[in-house]
């Protein structure tokens, strides 16, 4: 009986200041009573929203989560996800607050407003959505984060994975691996098929193609600390010993400053101790054999065809020796009878030859720098100089306990070390995850902020120093990806423009 009423409101829209600022209070108001009225009320509503009055702007839209009753509450969440492109800040924040407030009523009718955005929506909206995504969800509580709403995201996500940027990988991983019921050992599964299916391990490697390099490191970076006992990372570790490891001289990228080799090498160091049963396994340790033998140089006596020529002391990169032989050592576990059976005898002696003579150079270097660090406590310890002894310190140990172990007759795979970059546990992290109970919800541990980053650091006897380029290498830094979407992973090809209310 008060349509005519309600319709004199809705025409408020087109009036002064004034009518505008009472109809943004009085649709939402009496928005329920006319269900005949609904669109155009909710368009009427969309005008304010885009007002050239910021003050009527951010009042229409504070009340925009009025509307979402029903049917139109999948059509409020893709308002608002377009709102989430203004540029003022009070107004954001009133769209973030809208957002939630609904998600409070249907997560799964919010969720799909926000996809279908990030699909389809402009760039700054897709790009905002995603980070809505990525900072809003785990701020919900456990009765609007269901199962059911964690798997609606799941497969959502997976539809966007189809073509997504480094970046945009990158959160959605962070986005994934914070839901619940991915926290399980068949969750944290099915997080590394998804990111094997990102890097495409499938393709031909092109070590000169930049993005190739970078998306394979990107998704090896997010895969890695989804790895355990359990959750094995043989596919990745078979895709670097076969592929990338013959290519490791000529790699490319446009990261600054960044030692493309040793992060690769890195991370295949903290890949080896997750490795399950490899099919190719002797040929494999061969590859990774053949690439630390390039790193551990013949004394200058013994050494031929032109290897070490004029007599000069060879050059110790001890930083690439700590990860091949952490990963041969690792590997080497899975067939013990590898340097004794699979080599020749003039082979197994050459290597000998080569750890002796690698060992005998890192005893100098670990009895200069335990002087060097002798007595030094606390702030001391903290210097730039001593920051990269200390580091020296813990590479050159960890060298000295692996050799000492392959010096062994036969040669033994049983020392355990902790990698130079990782911080040392108390507990073994990895013997904690593989007792996990399967169907445990605790979040798995954090991926440290990520591995010391050194550039190469070469030790040339006796004055030998390391780089002091120690800066901080985090897994979620952008691999340097070209461009945005469309350059990099692939283009999402033309979506339509402008306001798709």
């Amino acid at each position: 009986q008060h349509k005519d009423a309600y319709q004199v409101i809705l025409d408020g829209v087109k009036g002064g200041a004034k009518e505008k600022r009472l109809a943004a209070q009085f649709i939402p108001k009496f928005f329920k009573h006319f269900p005949e009225l609904a669109d155009s009320a909710i368009n009427a509503q969309l005008d304010l929203c885009e007002d050239e009055d910021v003050s009527i702007r951010r009042q229409a839209i504070k009340e925009l989560p009025q509307f979402a009753t029903g049917d139109n509450l999948p059509r409020v969440a893709d308002i608002l996800t377009q709102l989430l492109q203004s540029d003022d800040s009070a107004e954001f924040n009133l769209v973030n607050n809208a957002l939630l407030s609904i998600f409070k009523m249907d997560a799964k009718g919010t969720l799909g407003g926000l996809f279908s955005q990030i699909l389809q929506g402009e760039d700054i909206v897709r790009e905002r959505a995603i980070k809505f995504l990525s900072t809003k969800l785990k701020t919900l509580p456990e009765e609007v984060m269901t199962k059911e709403v964690e798997e609606f995201i799941l497969t959502e996500s997976k539809k966007v994975l189809e073509d997504v940027t480094g970046e945009e990988f990158v959160l959605f991983m962070k986005i994934l691996s914070g839901l619940k019921s991915l926290q399980t050992v068949s969750g944290r599964q099915q997080l590394v098929e998804l990111v094997a299916e990102q890097a495409d391990l499938e393709q031909t490697f092109n070590p000169s193609d930049t993005d190739c390099v970078d998306r394979l490191l990107q998704c090896t970076r997010q895969a890695v600390p989804l790895f355990s006992k359990n959750v094995h990372s043989t596919k990745f570790v078979t895709y670097f010993c076969e592929h990338v490891l013959p290519n490791l001289s000529s790699l490319t990228t446009l990261v600054e400053g960044l030692d493309i080799q040793l992060e690769v090498l890195k991370l295949l160091a903290e890949m080896s101790s997750f490795c399950g049963d490899m099919e190719k396994l002797e040929s494999n340790l061969k590859k990774l054999f053949d690439k630390l033998l390039e790193y551990m140089p013949l004394p200058p006596d013994e050494a031929e065809n032109g290897e070490n020529a004029g007599n000069e002391e060879p050059k110790l990169q001890f930083s690439y020796v700590e990860c091949l032989l952490y990963s041969f050592h690792q590997l080497g576990r899975k067939l013990p009878d590898f340097l004794t059976a699979k080599l020749n005898a003039e082979k197994l002696k050459d290597f000998k030859i080569r750890l002796q003579y690698f060992a005998r150079g890192l005893q100098v270097y670990i009895r200069q720098l335990r002087l060097a660090l002798q007595g030094k406590t606390g702030e001391a310890l903290k210097t730039e100089e001593n920051k990269i002894k200390v580091v020296a310190l813990k590479i050159t140990n960890n060298i000295n306990v692996l050799i000492k172990d392959l010096f062994h007759i036969p040669p033994s795979y049983k020392s355990t070390v902790t990698l130079s970059w990782k911080p040392v546990q108390k507990a073994d992290a990895s013997q904690k995850r593989a007792s996990e109970d399967t169907t445990s919800s605790s979040p798995p541990k954090k991926a440290s902020a990520g591995p010391k980053r050194d550039a190469r650091q070469i030790y040339n006897p006796p004055s030998g120093k390391y780089s002091s380029n120690l800066g901080s290498f985090s897994y979620e830094q952008r691999g340097g990806f070209r461009g945005g979407r469309g350059r990099g992973w692939g283009g999402r090809g033309n979506r339509s423009r402008g306001r798709i209310y």
